[in-house]
């Protein structure tokens, strides 16, 4: 997973270890990265790497993983991904009132940001008021953050220099989790929000670009970012003004620099891990058996942690609008995406077991849920979760069904149009150009042509999520434990609902965007579970979006990967798991030689 998403939700900082990878370690001024040697004299580090370039340094607006914001940026809370517990960040303390309707959150005293100025109640005023909760700034926070169907947002206000309180129009669950969204500095942003460009919009959507200076980046996180050479790195250095330390009053974190290296193949990332000039590599299945018989030799060990956090999935370009008179897909297409009993027999077409055997040797386990198996929420398919085992039988019956016919065993519609649509992916993933690759063969058992495109990553998002010009992706989603972290995937408005997007602030309008009445259920009910303080009541709530969804298939879920990371055996202090991965606790990790 590390799903690359666009990714995605609200992002906790124990998501990091998802940015860490797959990685390959280059010194930073060396051209030949197999030739580099850490000089013992070096400052403690830790080398990674990342499949492409970031897309923005400005965290409002992201939405891609990996980025780098769980390592420059904290929120007032956290949750441990280990306890699942709620824990401090840059709040000490709060108190949630009775009628559960407010929370005042006390910040710990003498933070600062990362250029020594103070980090105050009104930086947390700041970033909500003017920037999460501003409707001219489009950004997925606010979708977390809207309350009940009238989708109203939070207040937040000062209460005195280290209190600020947030209140909501009526009970919100999963309120608490909300605030554990980045904190931004009002000293250096709050002018770029009130300024306006010539179309009228805030120039704070221009601002922060990858094209800004490192050291203008200001953070509050455990580093801040010292350089990004385009396509080569990005390199973070500790943040001297960070306000973790250790029970002996020492600074945290004690790993001086984090370096990423731009790197477009896993495999390339692998060489380099087993050349000794890389400290973490995420394992895929395919270099598992490998990696595993040379732990001792290599001097490091490979970490499990059960199924990921992660789904994996199929989607559809659902959309039956128009942009300039244009439909966004070709209308009979788009006829047969919207037909659900295409969309099962694409489902039932595909052989997820000969892929978990094949492209994940073994290490994973078929998904069928957008929600973590490892939250409580979770609906298996023991308790009635619709699963759609490999049957190429049950498919061609389902798409004859349809009005689907077969000529000379190629699958046409009722008009005589062959089946034969688009597969996108992100390229340098093996993995998934491996699934896509069966994918495209196993379609073609039912009569159905695949043209499998990988794409770099910025083209393939820029087509999923702007111009909207696609037909059907393979890609994943990172989850939690929450389910209401994904509800911009699920509100039929929110920025993540990829199957069905509306466009959203800044983009070209789209003439006849539909919504199906399932989609709206599934969006209602992810209303009423994050209003249900029933923790009995809010797993039936979430249980039902699994049934419809499953039924509906807006996504249709493929192989949810064991977690596994080998990491160097000089770290000390991993608390490897699969919601956090090995470097979930980066502030605790030291380097032992």
């Amino acid at each position: 997973m590390k799903f690359l998403r666009k990714i995605f939700l609200a992002i906790k900082r124990f998501w990091l270890p998802i940015i860490l990878t797959s990685a390959t370690a280059l010194t930073l001024t060396a051209c030949n990265p197999a030739k580099f040697k850490t000089p013992a004299a070096q400052v403690p580090q830790l080398v990674s790497s990342i499949l492409s370039d970031p897309k923005t340094f400005n965290y409002p607006l992201s939405q891609e993983s990996p980025n780098v914001f769980p390592l420059i940026y904290e929120g007032l809370i956290t949750q441990n991904p280990i306890t699942a517990k709620v824990e401090p960040a840059l709040a000490e303390s709060w108190q949630i009132s009775d009628d559960k309707l407010k929370i005042v959150f006390t910040l710990r005293e003498g933070l600062k940001w990362s250029d020594g100025q103070p980090l105050t109640v009104d930086d947390v005023v700041f970033t909500y008021n003017d920037i999460y909760l501003n409707e001219a700034i489009p950004t997925d926070v606010r979708d977390g953050l809207r309350i009940g169907k009238s989708r109203k947002l939070p207040t937040v206000r000062k209460v005195d220099e280290r209190r600020v309180e947030f209140s909501v129009p009526e009970p919100f669950r999963p309120f608490l989790l909300s605030t554990g969204s980045p904190i931004l500095p009002a000293h250096t942003l709050q002018e770029s929000v009130k300024t306006k460009d010539q179309n009228g919009h805030p120039t704070f959507l221009t601002k922060w670009g990858v094209d800004t200076p490192a050291n203008q980046i200001i953070a509050n996180g455990p580093y801040k970012l010292e350089r990004y050479d385009t396509s080569q790195r990005v390199v973070f250095r500790r943040n001297p003004y960070y306000w973790r330390k250790d029970a002996q009053g020492n600074s945290q974190p004690y790993i001086e620099r984090v370096i990423w290296e731009i790197v477009e193949s896993t495999d390339t990332s692998l060489l380099q891990f087993r050349s000794s000039g890389l400290d973490t590599v995420g394992v895929s299945p395919d270099y598992f058996s490998l990696l595993k018989v040379q732990e001792k030799q290599g001097n490091f060990k490979i970490y499990n942690g059960g199924p990921t956090s992660s789904t994996s999935f199929v989607w559809f370009n659902l959309n039956k609008g128009k942009r300039d008179g244009k439909p966004l897909v070709d209308p009979f297409k788009s006829q047969w995406f919207n037909n659900v009993q295409f969309r099962q027999a694409i489902a039932y077409a595909i052989d997820r077991q000969t892929m978990i055997n094949n492209t994940f040797r073994g290490l994973g386990l078929a998904q069928d849920s957008p929600i973590s198996v490892q939250s409580p929420y979770y609906l298996s398919s023991k308790e009635g979760l619709k699963v759609y085992d490999y049957n190429q039988q049950k498919a061609k019956k389902l798409l004859l069904k349809a009005g689907f016919k077969y000529n000379n065993n190629q699958l046409v519609d009722s008009q005589g149009n062959r089946v034969r649509f688009s597969l996108l992916t992100n390229a340098g993933n093996k993995i998934r150009e491996a699934m896509g690759s069966q994918i495209k063969q196993d379609l073609s058992k039912i009569g159905i042509q695949v043209d499998f495109t990988p794409l770099a990553w910025n083209t393939f998002t820029d087509k999923t999520s702007n111009s909207l010009d696609w037909e059907a992706s393979l890609m994943g989603l990172t989850g939690g434990l929450e389910p209401n972290d994904g509800a911009n995937v699920w509100a039929p408005e929110g920025g993540l609902h990829m199957f069905n997007q509306k466009p959203q602030a800044g983009q070209k309008l789209i003439q006849g965007w539909e919504v199906a009445p399932w989609e709206a259920e599934i969006g209602n009910l992810y209303i009423q579970a994050a209003r249900e303080l029933d923790e009995a009541k809010v797993k039936t709530i979430y249980a039902e979006t699994q049934r419809i969804t499953q039924e509906n298939l807006p996504f249709i879920y493929l192989v949810n990967p064991y977690s596994m990371s080998a990491v160097r055996n000089r770290f000390e202090g991993i608390k490897f798991s699969a919601l956090g991965g090995a470097f979930w606790n980066i502030e605790q990790i030291k380097v032992t030689d």
